[in-house]
C-alpha cells in the first residue's frame, strides 16, 4: 500500500448499502486512513425491516462476502438460480411461441447468479459491521448520523463537508441515493413517464429460484424469488406501466390479480394473491462524469437508472470496489481518480445506454418494434456463447 492511501482522510456521504459497503471496505483495505460516515439518519433508527426488494448480483455477492457480512444477509436472502425473460404477444405477429431467454447458474458453472434481499437485510449487517470497526477504531473510524451535509465546497487539495460544522477532508465520496422524483436533476436527466407499482405477490408452486422478467405492451415487469414466509411462495413485483394511461391505479387488489395473471408466462403458473402496491415514477438521472474535483460520486448518487435490469444496486458495489483498489495502487489521490473514471466509464455507461433504450423502446409507436424485440430474445437464446456472455456482464459486469 501507497504512503497516500495511509494517510488519507476520507468523508462517506450516505450510509445505504453502497456507502456503507465503501466505508467499511475503505476501512479494511486503507488501515491508516481517516474514515468519516455522513447520514441525516439516527444511528438508532432500526433499518432492518425496510421492505423494500433489491437484487444482487453473483459479483455483489461476493463483494458483500468479501466484506464479512454476506453471512448475516445470506438467511434473510433468496438465490437466484435462473433468470428467464419473455414477451407477451403480439410478437412475431402471432405465428410462432412466445420469444424467451432462459439464462441457468448450472449452465453458467456458477452456484448461483445472484440473489434477492430487503433493503433492511443489507443495510443492518453492514451498518452493524461498520459501528463495530468504528468501536475498535474510534480516533480512526467516525460516525456522524443524525448529521445531514449541506455542502461541499471544493478546495485546491480536498473538499469542504458541512454538515453543521465546516470540516476539510482530502476525498469525499458521495452515496446518497433517493427516487427519481426526489433528486436535483443531473447532467443527464430523461423522465420516461412510467411509473413502477412495487409489491409482493404469492405463488401456488415453488419459484425454483427463477426470476422473471416480462415484456408487455406498456412496459417491463418482473418477478424476483424471495424466501417462503408461513408456508407461501412468494416473490417481489415490479410492474411498469405508463403513467400517463395507468391501467393499474384505478385497480382493486383483486382485480390487479386478474391482470397480473393473464400479463406473466405460464411458466411463473398462478399467482393466489398480491399485496397492497406502492408506486414510483421512473426516470433517468446521471452524471456525466464520476469525479469532480476531489469528489466522487457512486451508486445512485451517480446514476439513478430504470429497474428493467436490476443493476442499479450493483453498479454502485463495483463502483466501490474499483475506488478502493485506486487508491491503494495509485502514487496520488488524483492519480487514484483519473484511474476510476477511465475504469468504470466501459461498464457504466453501457449499462446506462442499455437500461435507458429498453425503458424508452416501450413508448415508441413503431410498427414492427415488438416484433423485432421478439425476434432479438428467440436468438438470443440459439446464440449460445452470446448468451453466456450476457449472463457474465449480468454477474460481474462489463469488463
Amino acid at each position: 500500500m501507497n504512503p497516500i492511501a495511509s494517510s488519507l482522510q476520507i468523508a462517506v456521504v450516505g450510509a445505504g448499502p453502497v456507502g456503507l459497503a465503501l466505508a467499511l471496505h475503505a476501512a479494511r483495505s486503507l488501515p491508516g486512513a481517516q474514515i468519516t460516515l455522513f447520514d441525516a439518519r439516527p444511528a438508532e433508527h432500526d433499518i432492518s425491516g425496510d421492505p423494500r426488494t433489491l437484487a444482487l448480483s453473483l459479483g455483489s455477492v461476493q463483494e458483500l462476502e468479501r466484506l464479512g457480512v454476506w453471512p448475516s444477509i445470506a438467511p434473510a436472502s433468496e438465490a437466484i438460480a435462473a433468470v428467464h425473460v419473455s414477451q407477451q404477444q403480439p410478437a412475431l405477429m402471432g405465428l410462432a411461441p412466445e420469444p424467451e431467454v432462459l439464462i441457468r447458474a448450472v449452465d453458467e458453472a456458477v452456484p448461483q447468479l445472484g440473489a434477492v434481499a430487503t433493503y433492511g437485510a443489507i443495510v443492518a449487517p453492514l451498518q452493524a459491521a461498520w459501528l463495530a470497526a468504528a468501536g475498535r477504531e474510534p480516533e480512526r473510524l467516525r460516525s456522524r448520523f443524525g448529521a445531514k451535509v449541506s455542502a461541499l465546497k471544493p478546495l485546491a487539495d480536498g473538499v469542504e463537508v458541512d454538515a453543521g460544522i465546516a470540516e476539510r477532508f482530502d476525498l469525499a465520496v458521495v452515496a446518497e441515493g433517493g427516487v427519481f422524483t426526489d433528486q436535483v436533476r443531473k447532467a443527464l436527466s430523461r423522465d420516461y413517464h412510467q411509473t413502477a407499482w412495487v409489491g409482493q405477490v404469492t405463488l401456488a408452486a415453488p419459484h425454483g429460484g427463477c426470476a422473471f422478467e416480462r415484456f408487455t405492451t406498456q412496459g417491463p415487469a418482473a418477478l424476483l424469488p424471495l424466501p417462503r414466509k408461513e408456508q407461501q411462495h412468494r416473490a417481489a413485483l415490479v410492474w411498469c406501466v405508463d403513467s400517463d394511461d395507468d391501467p393499474v391505479r384505478e385497480l382493486d387488489d383483486a382485480q390487479r390479480l386478474v391482470v397480473l395473471n393473464s400479463l406473466f408466462h405460464e411458466r411463473v403458473g398462478l399467482l393466489t394473491g398480491v399485496s397492497a402496491l406502492k408506486a414510483f415514477p421512473l426516470g433517468l438521472n446521471a452524471e456525466r462524469t464520476l469525479v469532480q474535483g476531489r469528489t466522487v460520486r457512486i451508486g445512485n448518487a451517480a446514476q439513478t437508472l430504470h429497474p428493467v435490469a436490476g443493476q442499479g444496486l450493483n453498479l454502485g458495489l463495483r463502483d466501490v470496489h474499483e475506488l478502493v483498489h485506486a487508491l491503494r495502487r495509485a502514487s496520488s489521490v488524483d492519480a487514484a481518480l483519473r484511474k476510476v473514471e477511465w475504469q468504470r466509464g466501459p461498464d457504466r455507461w453501457t449499462l446506462i445506454a442499455a437500461t435507458d433504450f429498453l425503458a424508452r423502446s416501450f413508448t415508441w409507436q413503431l410498427p414492427g418494434l415488438s416484433t423485432a424485440r421478439g425476434l432479438g430474445l428467440a436468438a438470443l437464446q440459439r446464440l449460445g456463447p452470446v448468451k453466456s456472455r450476457l449472463a457474465r456482464q449480468m454477474m460481474f459486469g462489463w469488463r
